[in-house]
């Protein structure tokens, strides 16, 4: 086996394969168009193509395709050969640098929330020359932008790539007035650590609701689950292991950097972390991240799940998204060095972004917005639906005595002494960590927890690079023509601090009385659900930012609307056709064959012993009719609550009829069947259990 350094990146038309495959006069000309955004000409376009088409016929690729990223959450792609015909009757390899460059997807056929009707199909995917082309399944992909015929955005890169530029155009600015002028772009940077379950392919195969939604809307809580918290970082079971070795070795040939991996508190959850990367190739990694996931646990007759809750009662998984901004020159605006106290320009991009999530913390909690994550914000394993920000102690006091122009003493964190001699000391954090805080603050970069496991990285980068922009535009406006930058900027900051400081929290954000101070003594947002947060998308202000900023025209903003409801409602439907079609053809058949054995076994045991009361028998035969009449009952309340959907006016009316009526009927229909569960035998239940799912991979 080959040396990882030797294989990494080997898939991937990097800056090393530029190098090697193209002129220097065509490689410097690329690389001005990646780094400052340059206008690329065909001619060297044509030049590129042609080396990505050499390089990748070398690596066995026979096909390419324009990979991009439309509101469905997952990516797509339309696959075309290298081949054209030569005039002797056989073909040639041919990559133009058009082909390079632009594509034509059907643009009906994805979601658009109303930018494109269906006799309205031409739609365009534009080449993203930010993000390196790769390898994968013989095909050369190619990262692209996709958007409508009149320009209209319909996916998730166009709109980060806006927010990026945004960012930057407003950092550098005031970066300017500090006196730096040797930056000449600001960079948002991430690294999202990804939880997911496996659970065995056999297993999976076997209930319909794991096939069809990706979570189990049936099942009894198991004798054990993660009370003992004996699976967090615990020893990685062989099969696991094997997993995660093969899911590496590819992840690194596409230039991935997975760096960390571990077994999470539930059982049978891990997570992968990857080392920081520019927000818009770590959106591009972590959709291939998850791709190879499924990919690579089929080969070990696993499946891997990435919905945000796909077992009740045991802990979700989430996407801790960690975010920083950096200069092209290597400076990290969010470190605050060894005096931060005396660090004005990271204190002054530290409130940058305090303001940022106090003014648009319902555009947060909306950019994680989904009916999955619903059932994951606010339990104990994942922060609330309150957004706040979490800075840590010393933090905190700098930031209260500059609102109270007060002297500042540093607090003294010292060594960690373990009390054994032969154990090393080391330098305690300035912060510490808290996993109840949706927003928290690490050390050089905020780690923004509230993403679902399954979501794209880029709705929630989008929301904060805009937001930052935004504060960063005001600070900008307003130093750039103070007369006493120095004074101009203290008072700034410390109107930031007492402005802002009611999103500041320090403590434990699962505790209810948290909320209610959040909500009735601070004024915070506590939006539960995705049809809560949504509609707040269109509020003035919100537009005014994302439309002020081109992140989003007001058309695109209603069509994101139109399509966060839509799947929200779509997605809750199907689970809700896939309850009651299981409730009526294998739990209700299940239970009352199992019932009608046990009256049979009643009646031979009254034969051989008679007068038996057979009060065991009775019994559960009794409980368990009362159950099937129950959950028939039930099911059919849940259908006659789909059926009424149709009668609503609009999708915000939908969701809400979703919400209000047919979550609460789907809640309904699961007791009775998690209770039959219980009692009946385990030959007749008709599908794997939570105990077989979670503890079915040795």
């Amino acid at each position: 086996m080959a040396a990882v350094p030797e294989y990494f990146g080997s898939l991937v038309f990097d800056d090393r394969v530029m190098k090697a495959n193209l002129s220097a006069e065509v490689y410097q000309s690329l690389r001005k168009t990646i780094d400052e955004g340059a206008k690329l000409n065909i001619g060297v376009a044509n030049a590129v193509a042609a080396a990505m088409k050499d390089w990748a016929a070398a690596h066995g690729a026979t096909h390419f395709t324009h990979w991009f990223q439309p509101l469905t959450g997952v990516t797509a792609e339309k696959h075309d050969s290298f081949i054209s015909p030569s005039p002797d009757g056989g073909v040639i390899m041919e990559f133009s640098g058009k082909e390079l460059i632009q594509g034509e997807p059907d643009a009906s056929s994805f979601p658009s929330g109303g930018l494109r009707a269906t006799f309205e199909a031409r739609g365009y995917t534009a080449w993203d020359p930010t993000s390196y082309a790769f390898i994968k399944d013989k095909t050369l992909c190619v990262p692209t932008a996709f958007c409508g015929y009149n320009g209209e955005a319909l996916d998730k890169k166009t709109p980060l790539l806006r927010s990026m530029e945004a960012l930057n155009k407003q950092a550098l600015r005031v970066l300017r007035l500090f006196g730096n002028t040797e930056a000449k772009r600001v960079v948002p940077a991430v690294g999202p650590e990804q939880e997911y379950f496996l659970v065995d392919a056999g297993m999976w195969a076997k209930r319909r609701d794991l096939r069809f939604t990706g979570r189990t809307l049936f099942g009894a809580r198991p004798p054990k689950g993660q009370e003992m918290d004996d699976h967090y970082f615990g020893t990685i079971k062989p099969r696991v292991a094997a997993y995660m070795a093969d899911l590496n070795d590819e992840l690194w040939k596409l230039g991935i950097l997975a760096k960390t991996q571990h077994n999470e508190v539930a059982p049978a959850q891990h997570e992968l972390a990857p080392i920081y990367t520019t927000v818009n190739i770590a959106t591009d990694h972590n959709q291939l991240t998850m791709e190879i996931m499924q990919k690579v646990a089929a080969r070990h007759g696993l499946v891997c799940l990435l919905h945000e809750k796909p077992f009740v009662g045991v802990n979700g998984s989430g996407k801790h998204n960690n975010w920083s901004i950096s200069t092209d020159t290597g400076i990290n605006l969010l470190s605050p060095g060894d005096t931060p106290y005396e660090n004005a320009q990271f204190l002054l991009f530290l409130c940058a972004v305090i303001k940022a999530v106090d003014d648009y913390q319902d555009l947060l909690r909306i950019s994680v917005a989904t009916a999955g994550n619903d059932h994951r914000l606010g339990a104990n394993e994942a922060p609330p639906a309150v957004v706040s920000v979490f800075l840590g102690d010393e933090l905190a006091a700098i930031l209260g005595c500059i609102e109270h122009d007060a002297p500042y003493t540093s607090i003294d964190t010292g060594k960690v002494r373990l009390g054994v001699d032969v154990l090393p000391k080391f330098r305690r954090d300035t912060t510490d960590r808290n996993r109840t805080s949706p927003f928290a603050f690490t050390g050089n970069k905020f780690e923004f927890r509230m993403v679902g496991s399954s979501d794209s990285i880029a709705c929630a980068n989008i929301m904060l690079n805009t937001a930052v922009a935004e504060s960063l535009r005001v600070y900008a406006d307003r130093l750039e023509g103070a007369e006493d930058f120095q004074a101009a900027l203290q008072a700034m900051i410390r109107k930031t601090i007492q402005d802002h400081k009611r999103i500041i929290f320090n403590g434990n954000g699962y505790d209810d009385a948290w909320t209610a101070e959040a909500v009735e003594q601070r004024g915070l947002s506590n939006y539960r659900t995705t049809p809560d947060c949504v509609p707040h998308l269109l509020d003035k202000k919100n537009v005014a930012l994302l439309t002020s900023h081109k992140v989003f025209t007001k058309a695109e903003l209603l069509s994101r609307y139109e399509v966060t409801l839509e799947n929200y409602c779509k997605t809750i439907i199907i689970e809700a056709d896939t309850m009651a079609d299981m409730a009526r053809t294998e739990i209700l058949p299940a239970v009352q064959a199992f019932v009608l054995d046990t009256a049979k076994a009643a009646a031979a045991k009254k034969e051989l012993v008679p007068g038996c009361p057979c009060e065991y028998e009775t019994e559960l035969v009794k409980k368990l009719s009362a159950l099937t009449d129950q959950i028939s009952r039930k099911a059919g309340e849940l259908e006659e609550a789909v059926l009424a959907l149709s009668s609503a006016g609009d999708i915000g009316a939908e969701a809400e009829m979703i919400r209000d009526v047919v979550l609460p009927r789907m809640s309904g229909l699961r007791l009775p069947c998690d209770q039959a569960e219980t009692l009946t035998a385990r030959k007749y239940w008709p599908f794997p259990t939570y105990g077989d799912l979670l503890f079915g991979v040795r």
